[in-house]
């Protein structure tokens, strides 16, 4: 249920510009991606010159502006637009300025397309200037005039520049722009995406920040480790070290990963493909199965027994037609967009209607509300009255059948309690990880039974 922006770069159907300095309360306009590059377009490079140099030039353009905009670099420093209309800090953007045809029909047919640098995913920070007022490490414009003349083509004429291991992706696809940040708060018992994600950028951070150390293991659960980890880097960056990755934490992270990965420089060191590998994908669907599918379905079996306007349908682990109608029934119940899919504003969803659910059960089902997921995973180090339930399952679970384990009810998740869970779900077929999520807690209070 990853956020688009985190994996392959897309193309925006618009963006914000800021009409000035980045922090002048300056005008700002949503524009669509394509005619925001045909302004600049417009307003960088001359009409009259060569095709070859004209292509050249927008595809710089293109790449720079989807540069800034799929490393966030303006809301990592806190500030909601995308792009400055500044030459100064990015690219010259006139606001109702005329456009020229020749230029505006090239960028009808190559707004898609953007540059990369060797193995990277990340559209490359294609730093230009004119070459005759100003110079710089990127593209010469009137240079790219003089190699045109010289029958170069517009590949050639931008590895002249950006060197030979340039490529060029096209026919990128086109959508809504989304932020990478999940839009809830992540804290501790959390499993997503986006938890190993910032587990991924912290390990970077940490080999710049000696003060930060680094994960052993990357996964997608939001365990004691991370809360340490993240009230440590809170401190040391001044913000409130509460533990939970709220939105000034996440860009606050994703601002250090851009600066000491150098994503906005044409020397970047670059983002590859094993750095956006997701084990679940951008979103769940038709299709789909295995645990991520049966957590699913955990969640939307108990919000459909008690919501008569969501049907209980039989379920398992595969996201199949009964999955689809109870999405499509949720998603038409509480206003969003029905697709029959699981996005991250519908999971997000899910998981705050679940959650409302458990909370405010009716009285004739009080007595069976510690059967229900808590709604977090439990792990090694934890403590609570959650964990405390678990521990009263696997006592009972040990004095009906001493071939499994015994734990003490302490109300502190300790390794004896992961060793039952362990045990527990290897007997389950389910993964053997000692970690408490939905299906796992399902499996406890059936064995209770």
């Amino acid at each position: 249920m990853e956020n688009r922006q985190i994996g392959r770069p897309i193309i925006p159907t618009s963006i914000v510009v800021h009409l000035g300095e980045p922090s002048a309360a300056s005008e700002e306009i949503t524009i669509s991606f394509i005619d925001y590059i045909k302004n600049v377009a417009c307003s960088e490079i001359y009409p009259s010159w060569p095709e070859a140099a004209l292509r050249s030039n927008i595809l710089s353009e293109i790449s720079f502006a989807l540069n800034r905009i799929y490393n966030e670099w303006y809301k990592s420093l806190g500030y909601s637009f995308d792009i400055t209309s500044l030459p100064k800090y990015d690219q010259t953007f006139k606001k109702g300025r005329d456009l020229f045809d020749s230029i505006t029909k090239i960028v009808d047919e190559i707004f898609n397309n953007y540059i990369v640098k060797g193995n990277h995913i990340e559209p490359f920070f294609a730093k230009y200037c004119d070459g005759k007022t100003t110079l710089c490490d990127g593209l010469s414009q009137f240079g790219s005039v003089n190699l045109a003349n010289l029958g170069k083509t517009p590949t050639e004429i931008l590895k002249h520049y950006y060197g030979e291991d340039i490529s060029i992706i096209t026919n990128a696809k086109t959508n809504a722009p989304i932020l990478s940040y999940p839009g809830v708060p992540l804290k501790l018992g959390d499993v997503s995406e986006h938890v190993r994600i910032i587990k991924r950028q912290l390990n970077r951070i940490a080999e710049n920040y000696k003060a930060l150390q680094k994960f052993e293991v990357i996964h997608e659960y939001f365990d004691v480790v991370l809360l340490e980890a993240i009230k440590k880097f809170q401190n040391i960056f001044d913000l409130d070290v509460t533990g939970v990755i709220n939105k000034a934490t996440w860009y606050k992270i994703k601002y250090l990963y851009n600066a000491v990965k150098k994503l906005s420089d044409i020397y970047t060191e670059g983002i590859e493909e094993e750095e956006i590998e997701m084990k679940f994908g951008v979103e769940l669907k038709k299709g789909d199965e295995g645990l991520h599918i049966r957590g699913l379905h955990y969640f939307l079996s108990v919000i459909a027994y008690f919501d008569d306007n969501i049907p209980l349908l039989k379920l398992n682990s595969i996201y199949d037609d009964n999955t689809e109608k109870m999405v499509l029934a949720f998603q038409k119940e509480y206003n969003l967009k029905g697709s029959g899919k699981v996005d991250v504003e519908t999971w997000n969803q899910i998981r705050k209607v679940y959650e409302n659910v458990r909370d405010n059960l009716p009285k004739n089902a009080l007595l069976y509300k510690d059967e229900i997921y808590p709604g977090i995973s439990l792990s090694l180090g934890m403590q609570g009255d959650e964990v405390k339930t678990l521990q009263e399952f696997l006592k009972e679970i040990y004095l009906k059948d001493k071939t499994f384990l015994d734990v003490n009810v302490s109300s502190c998740f300790d390794t004896k309690t992961e060793e039952a869970v362990k045990k527990i779900q290897a007997l389950k077929k389910l993964e053997v990880t000692g970690r408490v999520g939905p299906i796992d807690w399902k499996e406890i209070v059936d064995l209770t039974k």
